[in-house]
């Protein structure tokens, strides 16, 4: 148990380190607070909830691993080079595309609720 502890504290570090250096990983935490509250007055069913949940956590990770291959090609490649660039830009684009799918199924998810609510 005690390592297990340990090990939680470890990745709560990581999830700090983003927060506090990474101004994406801020904005997609704002965001997923956003969406929880927007998702609580909506009243979203239990399945939709699952979607929100899981694509949070897509976003969220998708931004913690770009956050660690940016950590680790500045380690070992301090100077320009084309392929640091490019595991760079990778990784980003993993993240924009994690992003942009979390947006097109929200939309789905959230505007027929949005709809409803605002009686058009």
């Amino acid at each position: 148990m005690r390592q297990f502890l340990r090990n939680l504290g470890y990745a709560l570090e990581g999830v700090g380190y983003a927060a506090r250096t990474q101004r994406h990983m801020r904005f997609h935490l704002f965001a997923a607070a956003a969406v929880i509250v927007l998702g609580s007055w909506l009243g979203l069913s239990p399945g939709e909830w699952i979607v929100v949940v899981l694509l949070i956590a897509a976003v969220l990770s998708a931004e913690l691993i770009n956050t660690a291959i940016e950590c680790v090609v500045d380690l070992v490649s301090p100077d320009y080079h084309k392929l640091a660039k490019a595991a760079k830009d990778t990784a980003a684009a993993a993240v924009l595309i994690t992003a942009a799918a979390a947006v097109v199924v929200g939309a789905i998810l959230f505007i027929p609720h949005l709809m409803d609510k605002l009686g058009l």
